[in-house]
């Protein structure tokens, strides 16, 4: 087992690194010096500005995105004691999906800038509270998983039906692409939107560390050592909406990022929740930013969405993973 310090600051680098790479990579690839000194120039070319507005973007989202999506699923995890917590596979990120395609649906995204994301926000409030209340703070893994199905399906078909009552066709395929998820074609003001609820509901989340460290010892010992478990459930669900509901406002649908990163990294710092908070959430951005500088080195008619490619890596884990743990039950 590595120490945690030493751990984050790889990844750390790591993160930094494949950003650069991210900048440098696309259909005109770009040395790594040049595209940085791209970004900072006065007096803007026509390769500067593909740099900055798109590039740019694109690079930091998928740091956010990921850092967002590692750090909610170590936590998530943590509260739950289940290690199929994840806000992609409890129903979190379908629910906040739904939210910001609702925006979509009533125009809203037209008329307020911060329609799609308060949209998101609110719906991964509701599925994170819904899983709570469906799954409870220590429920088995069937109930868990029962309660995710629940709430993703109820997401999915709401979802469905908004888009088969959309009147506008265009708009449909334009909702059915950004559902697939993706950090393409997005622009500084879609950073500006994100970051902020990002930035807060990742401090909340970071909070409850010592909390979570606590109650993976049992509730009883969590309340002899002073910690409120109501107020840190509170503080994981507000965390996660602001966080998961902004991302997935601004990217779209892209599950399976909080599942794998935290088992990956779990024998490296410990099994303490609190030690994988910081790791899970760098690791999440290495993870987004190499799987979407992936998807650019396929020919460019056929890229793929990056929830399609992080699905393909996701759902095999996923089922290693169940069935191992319906192994450890039996």
């Amino acid at each position: 087992m590595m120490p945690r310090h030493g751990v984050s600051l790889v990844l750390g680098a790591a993160a930094l690194l494949l950003g650069l790479v991210s900048l440098s990579t696309g259909v005109a690839p770009l040395p790594m010096g040049e595209a940085v000194a791209g970004i900072f120039e006065r007096e803007p070319g026509p390769a500067a500005l593909i740099l900055r507005e798109l590039r740019l973007p694109r690079a930091l989202l998928a740091l956010l995105v990921g850092a967002t999506l590692g750090l909610s699923g170590a936590v998530l995890q943590g509260l739950m004691r289940n290690p199929l917590a994840e806000p992609g596979v409890t129903g979190i990120s379908g629910m906040a999906a739904l939210g910001a395609v609702l925006a979509f649906y009533f125009g809203l995204a037209n008329v307020l800038p911060y329609a799609v994301p308060l949209g998101g926000i609110a719906g991964a409030f509701l599925g994170a509270w819904l899983l709570y209340r469906l799954g409870g703070p220590a429920g088995d893994v069937q109930t868990l998983i029962l309660a995710g199905v629940a709430i993703s399906s109820f997401a999915a078909a709401a979802t469905a039906m908004a888009l088969n009552l959309a009147p506008n066709p265009y708009a449909v395929i334009e909702i059915v692409f950004w559902l697939l998820g993706s950090v393409a074609d997005r622009s500084l003001r879609d950073v500006a939107l994100a970051l902020p609820p990002i930035v807060v509901g990742v401090a909340v989340l970071a909070t409850t560390a010592r909390a979570l460290d606590a109650l993976s010892l049992g509730a009883d010992v969590a309340r002899s050592l002073g910690h409120d478990l109501a107020a840190t459930r509170r503080r994981v669900i507000v965390g996660t909406a602001l966080s998961v509901g902004a991302a997935v406002s601004v990217a779209g649908s892209i599950g399976f990022v909080g599942l794998v990163v935290p088992h990956l990294l779990r024998p490296l710092v410990g099994a303490e929740p609190g030690r994988l908070l910081l790791p899970s959430a760098l690791g999440g951005a290495v993870l987004l930013t190499l799987a979407d500088i992936v998807t650019r080195l396929l020919p460019p008619d056929r890229e793929l969405k990056l929830g399609v490619m992080t699905a393909l890596i996701g759902a095999p884990f996923f089922l290693v993973l169940a069935l191992r743990q319906g192994r450890l039950a039996a």
